[in-house]
């Protein structure tokens, strides 16, 4: 019933495997110690023993049957730099002699994420029993890639997988370090909205009131403006519950909204129009798409297969879609180049243009990773003058923020002046 579901849906309850604390011992001296899952002491000294060490002390972790824990229960996210590590740890195992099932093995004890130890336990698990690796990665989707998963396939079937996890490590690392560069040059902009909305806040919580009864004293008649201020302040100071009520709510339904496929449409639409992240986000794509297709044109995948999965890979849903057309036409019998053509608002005509240089001289997969190297260079060119570039909107926006609360509010007293 619960096979081929993720680790961390199975309840407790229903494995059969028990956990042990153990100690082991290898013929050279070394030793290893963790915690190991076996459905008894002898199977876990049997799994050992294949592993060429002999164990030495084990004790069982009970755990508790009559609850069900939902919070073990929950997806735990494994960051990228997790499976960096295990793939690069991996590549360098594999290069000093060590065989796939203990390289994995050593890996899943080392691990502190849980979830991703006991996954690596049972890929092991299956690697003993005769299972492929990509095979055994393939059961765990919400963990590893279906771009790693290919690429280890390639490995295995050619016997390059020391050298084909050595282009997965690049390919991560290079991932990792495109996201962090696009999350680091958005902070900036969201410090500075989030401590003008809270400023904003604060003023009409603190100040406004104080200024509206001194209107009211004074009998001034107010504008239009300086009353909707001083009731937006007013509804802040009785009702500050809802207005927390309702940001979470519309945060928690943004959020829902993005999940769907009309959201998500709509959001990524809307980063490809607005002005000053549209080229960031064309050249963060490129270079993934360009840098996924060159790796896996390169491992012997056929072209096709390499952009269904390199659709998976791409965030923006327009990128998926195009991908995927681009296979369908592909198979129909375009080029590469004429088919992508079509897409020239995703795509920049210089990469078009050295696609089909690379068709021409046989080159397609280095031509794809030198322009996917190009535009890194260029999202981080980008990023560096993001500030730069979207400071003098916030300027604007938050100068129209200013005007409009100190207009507002100074404009009656100046009328009050007047009828002196």
């Amino acid at each position: 019933m619960w096979r081929g579901l993720p680790i961390f849906l199975i309840p407790q309850a229903f494995k059969s495997m028990a956990q042990f604390s153990f100690q082991s011992k290898s013929i050279d001296g070394d030793e290893q110690k963790g915690v190991r899952e076996a459905e008894s002491e002898s199977q876990l000294a049997r799994d050992l023993r294949r592993e060429g060490f002999v164990l030495i002390k084990a004790a069982p972790i009970r755990l508790s049957k009559n609850k069900f824990n939902f919070f073990a229960a929950l997806p735990v996210p494994i960051s990228l730099k997790e499976k960096i590590f295990f793939c690069k740890n991996l590549q360098v195992m594999i290069a000093a002699g060590l065989s796939l099932p203990r390289a994995v093995g050593i890996l899943s004890d080392q691990t502190s994420n849980k979830i991703f130890s006991r996954a690596l336990y049972r890929i092991r698990e299956n690697l003993i029993k005769g299972n492929s690796f990509s095979a055994a990665l393939s059961e765990y989707p919400n963990i590893f890639s279906e771009f790693l998963c290919s690429m280890v396939k390639v490995g295995e079937e050619t016997g390059t997988l020391e050298n084909v996890l050595t282009i997965a490590v690049l390919q991560m690392e290079k991932d990792y370090a495109l996201k962090s560069k696009v999350k680091g040059a958005m902070i900036y902009p969201a410090v500075i909205l989030i401590v003008m909305l809270g400023i904003g806040m604060l003023m009409l919580v603190t100040v406004v009131p104080q200024l509206a009864a001194t209107f009211t004293e004074l009998k001034i008649e107010l504008p239009m403006t300086t009353q909707f201020i001083i009731a937006l302040g007013g509804f802040m100071v009785q009702y500050w519950w809802i207005v927390i009520i309702c940001t979470l709510a519309l945060g928690f339904a943004g959020a829902q909204m993005a999940r769907t496929r009309q959201g998500k449409r709509f959001f990524d639409n809307m980063v490809l129009k607005f002005p000053a992240i549209s080229s960031i986000i064309i050249n963060v794509n490129s270079a993934y798409t360009l840098r996924n297709l060159s790796a896996l044109i390169g491992a012997g995948v056929s072209l096709p297969r390499s952009l269904v999965i390199t659709s998976n890979t791409v965030g923006n849903v327009n990128y998926r879609n195009a991908l995927l057309n681009v296979e369908g036409r592909i198979k129909k019998g375009e080029k590469l180049s004429v088919a992508i053509k079509a897409y020239g608002h995703l795509y920049p005509a210089t990469a078009i243009q050295m696609i089909a240089v690379g068709e021409e001289t046989g080159e397609t997969s280095n031509i794809l990773l030198k322009l996917a190297e190009f535009y890194e260079n260029e999202v981080d060119e980008k990023t560096k003058n993001f500030a730069s570039v979207i400071e003098p909107m916030l300027m604007i926006v938050i100068g129209a923020a200013v005007g409009f609360f100190a207009v507002s509010m100074i404009q009656p007293m100046y009328s009050m002046m007047d009828s002196i």
